[in-house]
């Protein structure tokens, strides 16, 4: 097994996004900051105040997804890849957010995009998703996968941690 990749892509993404308004700025769950998310910074702490402020600017409610939903979702990433050529290597769509692992001669954000794209359009189009509902957050995590060691935990952790966090 390699345990290093001198190529200009990782071997693999870890690609998470999360639905509307389900995990907000002073949640317990802690939250990085959009101006200072870099490696190594410390998280933002519980506050219950900032919280509130953030559930009074939400546009709808949080939006979690029903199995319908689900499974729409997940077709649509499965199409995204298919089209796109990517190697889908994982995927485990949530109530509440999406976790895929995905190799792929690009960058990850074009690839986080298309994944979000494609599910609005395809829960729009299946009526299970109304025009003025916005169902993703902002951005995701787009976790580089160098090795296959890292690509392997990835996968373990879509597929079968999730009530663990990732680490590699």
């Amino acid at each position: 097994m390699r345990d290093f990749d001198d190529n200009d892509f990782p071997l693999a993404y870890l690609i998470t996004f999360r639905c509307y308004g389900t995990w907000l700025h002073g949640d317990e769950r802690l939250s990085m900051s959009r101006t200072q998310n870099r490696y190594g910074t410390p998280r933002i702490q519980p506050r219950p105040r900032l919280q509130a402020a953030e559930i009074n600017q939400l546009k709808h409610p949080p939006l979690t997804l029903r199995a319908r939903q689900q499974s729409i979702v997940e077709h649509a990433i499965r199409e995204v890849c298919n089209h796109r050529k990517y190697l889908l290597r994982g995927i485990n769509v949530r109530t509440n957010h999406v976790h895929t692992v995905v190799s792929a001669m690009s960058f990850p954000e074009p690839i986080l995009d298309a994944f979000k794209a494609y599910a609005t359009r395809a829960l729009r189009e299946s009526g299970m998703l109304p025009r003025a509902v916005k169902p993703w957050a902002r951005h995701g995590s787009t976790v580089y996968l160098w090795k296959e060691a890292d690509v392997a935990k990835a996968m373990e952790y879509v597929l079968l941690g999730q009530d663990r966090p990732f680490e590699r």
